[in-house]
C-alpha cells in the first residue's frame, strides 16, 4: 500500500507540475483580450506582460539550479509552489498594469524552478523501470494544461473581469502539488542520515542498486563545482555537450515557429476562419496530448534513443514536406495588433507592402484587435512582437499552436457585429484554394510534425537531461541546459521576420529540414541509451566512456 501511494503521489507531483505549467503559458492569450480593455494596454504593454513569464523563467534559470542542489528537489518544489500561490494572488488581486507585470515575473519564476525540480525529483523518487513512463508524464501535463488554459478562456471570455478568474483558477492545483509532496519522502539525494522513514517509502520503489546509489549520491556532492560542467573530469563536458546539443537542437528544428502556421494551415484546406482557429489550437492540441501518451508508454520499452532519432527523422521529413508545397503554393499571411482601445487608435499600424506577411498567431500571443484591421505592424513592431511568441513553447518545451488566440478574437467577434471583415479569408487565400492536393499534403505534414515533436524531442529531452549528471550537480546542470533552451527559442524568434525576408518562407523550413537531419547524427554520435538503467549505472558509464 506505502509503495502504491509514493508512486501515485510521484505520478500527481509530476502531471500537476506540468499542467501549472502548460495552463501559465496558455491563459494569457484570453486573458490580454480583457486586459487590454480594463487596463487600456498599447501593443508594447502586451508585449511586456507576455514577455514577462519569460523574464522570470529565465531568472529562474539562472538561480534556481543553485536552490534545487543547495536545498533539495522537494524543498524546490514547494518553495515554487508558495511562490506560485504567491503570483496568483497578485495577478487576481492586481489594479494596475506594473502590479500585473510583477505577478507575472513571480509566475514565470515559480514555473521554471517547478519544472526543472518535478523533473529531477521524480526521476530520483522512482525505480529505473518507471523513470521515463513518470517523468514523461510532466510533458503530458504541460499538452493538458495547455487545452484546459483555451477552455476556459472560452469559458470566462464574457465574463466581466473574467482574467481574474482565469488567473486565480491557478491556485487549485498549486495547492493540491503542495499537499501532494508534503506527504512524499524527502529526496534520498538530500538524506544526511539514511532514515528508517524514507527508506521504507523508497524500498518497494527502487531496486537494491538504486536504493544504493542514493546512499552513496549525497557523498559525490561537495566535489563538484559548476566549473566541473566544462572539465574532463568523470566526462562532464561530454555530459554538457550532450544536455545542450539536445536542448539547441530542439529548438533549432524549428518548433517554436512552426506552429505559429497552423490555423492558416486549416484555413488553407477548407475550414473557415472561427473553425480553423478553434480546430488548429484544440486539435493539434489534442494529437499533442495523444502523442505524449504514447511517448509515455514506449520511453522504458523503446527507450529514449530509439525515440529521440524516430522523432527527428520524422521532422526533419514533414518540415520539408512543408518547405515543398509552400514554395508551390506559396502561404499569404497578414498580422495585426490592437494598439489602444479607442476606435480611431489604428493610425500606429501602418502598411507596409513590402513587409514580410505573416500570420498573427506566429508571431506571439497578443490578441489582435476584436474588430481588427487587416494592416501589418510597423517593421519597428516586428522585433518587439516576435518576442512575445517565445512563450508558445514551454520551456520549450512545450508548443500547442496560440492560434486559440485567433480563436479568442472571433468569439468576441461573435458577439460584435462589426467584426466581418477580420473572420473573412485573408488577402491570397483565393490563390492557395487552387492548391487542394498541395495544402492536405501540408496540414497532415503539420500533423507529423507535432506527432513526431510530442514523442521524441518534447518529452525525451528532459527526460535524458534528468539522467545524466551526477546528483551533486544535477539541478546546476539542468538549470544551465535550461537557460539555453530558452535563449535559443528567443532567437529562434528574433531571427524569425529577417530569416524570412532574406531567405524566404520555404527555403527556412527546408533548413529546419537540414538541422533535423544533423540532430539524427547528433543523437546517433553522442547519446546514449538509458533505459532500465539505474542513475548510478549511467552515471558510471558517462564516467568510463571516452
Amino acid at each position: 500500500g506505502r509503495a502504491l501511494l509514493v508512486l501515485l503521489l510521484s505520478a500527481t507531483v509530476s502531471l500537476l507540475g506540468g499542467l501549472i505549467f502548460g495552463y501559465e503559458l496558455g491563459i494569457i492569450s484570453g486573458a490580454l483580450l480583457q486586459l487590454q480593455t480594463d487596463f487600456h494596454l498599447s501593443c508594447f504593454r502586451q508585449e511586456v506582460l507576455v514577455s514577462a513569464v519569460l523574464i522570470g523563467a529565465l531568472l529562474a534559470s539562472l538561480a534556481g539550479g543553485i536552490l534545487i542542489d543547495r536545498h533539495g528537489r522537494r524543498r524546490a518544489i514547494l518553495v515554487s509552489n508558495v511562490v506560485l500561490l504567491a503570483g496568483s494572488l497578485i495577478l487576481t488581486l492586481a489594479r494596475s498594469f506594473t502590479v500585473l507585470v510583477i505577478g507575472r515575473v513571480t509566475v514565470g519564476f515559480a514555473i521554471s524552478v517547478s519544472s526543472m525540480a518535478c523533473c529531477i525529483y521524480v526521476s530520483e523518487m522512482v525505480a529505473a523501470h518507471q523513470r521515463g513512463l513518470l517523468v514523461s508524464l510532466y510533458e503530458a501535463g504541460i499538452t493538458v494544461g495547455i487545452l484546459l488554459s483555451y477552455a476556459l478562456n472560452y469559458i470566462f471570455a464574457d465574463l466581466d473581469e473574467g482574467w481574474r478568474y482565469m488567473f486565480g483558477l491557478a491556485i487549485a492545483p498549486t495547492a493540491m502539488q503542495f499537499l501532494s509532496i508534503l506527504f512524499l519522502p524527502v529526496n534520498p539525494v538530500k538524506l544526511s542520515s539514511w532514515d528508517s522513514d524514507c527508506q521504507k517509502g523508497l524500498i518497494p520503489l527502487q531496486d537494491t542498486e538504486d536504493r544504493a546509489a542514493a546512499k552513496r549520491e549525497p557523498y559525490q556532492e561537495k566535489y563538484y563545482s559548476f566549473l566541473d560542467l566544462f572539465r574532463t573530469r568523470d566526462n562532464m563536458r561530454r555530459r554538457t555537450l550532450v544536455g545542450l546539443g539536445l536542448v539547441l537542437f530542439q529548438q533549432f528544428t524549428g518548433q517554436p515557429n512552426v506552429l505559429g502556421y497552423a490555423s492558416k494551415i486549416f484555413h488553407s484546406v477548407g475550414f473557415q476562419s472561427n473553425s480553423s482557429a478553434i480546430l488548429a489550437s484544440v486539435g493539434l492540441g489534442a494529437i499533442k496530448v495523444v502523442a505524449t501518451l504514447v511517448a509515455m508508454a514506449l520511453a522504458d520499452k523503446a527507450g529514449r534513443r530509439v525515440l529521440l532519432m524516430a522523432g527527428c527523422v520524422v521532422m526533419a521529413i514533414s518540415v520539408t514536406t512543408i518547405g515543398l508545397t509552400s514554395h508551390m503554393a506559396p502561404l499569404a499571411m497578414a498580422r495585426d495588433c490592437k494598439a489602444a482601445t479607442e476606435p480611431n487608435a489604428s493610425h500606429s499600424l501602418t502598411q507596409h507592402p513590402s513587409t514580410p506577411v505573416f500570420p498573427q498567431s506566429a508571431v506571439s500571443p497578443v490578441p489582435p484587435a476584436s474588430a481588427a484591421v487587416k494592416s501589418q505592424a510597423d517593421p519597428g513592431f516586428a522585433a518587439t512582437r516576435s518576442l512575445t511568441k517565445v512563450l508558445a513553447s514551454t520551456q520549450s518545451k512545450e508548443v500547442v499552436p496560440n492560434s486559440s488566440l485567433a480563436q479568442k478574437r472571433d468569439l468576441v467577434g461573435q458577439s460584435r457585429k462589426g467584426t466581418l471583415e477580420s473572420t473573412g479569408p485573408p488577402p491570397g487565400a483565393a490563390r492557395w484554394a487552387q492548391h487542394t492536393v498541395l495544402n492536405w499534403i501540408t496540414l497532415l505534414s503539420m500533423m507529423a510534425f507535432v506527432s513526431a515533436f510530442s514523442v521524441g524531442f518534447g518529452p525525451m529531452t528532459w527526460l535524458v537531461l534528468s539522467e545524466i549528471y551526477p546528483a551533486g550537480i544535477r539541478g546546476r546542470a539542468f538549470a544551465f541546459c535550461n537557460s539555453f533552451n530558452w535563449a535559443a527559442n528567443l532567437l529562434i524568434s528574433l531571427s524569425f521576420l529577417d530569416l524570412i525576408d532574406a531567405i524566404g518562407f520555404s527555403w527556412m523550413f527546408l533548413l529546419y529540414g537540414l538541422v533535423g537531419v544533423m540532430a539524427v547524427i547528433f543523437i546517433y554520435l553522442f547519446v546514449p541509451e538509458t533505459k532500465g538503467q539505474s542513475l548510478e549505472e549511467i552515471d558510471q558509464q558517462f564516467s568510463r566512456k571516452r
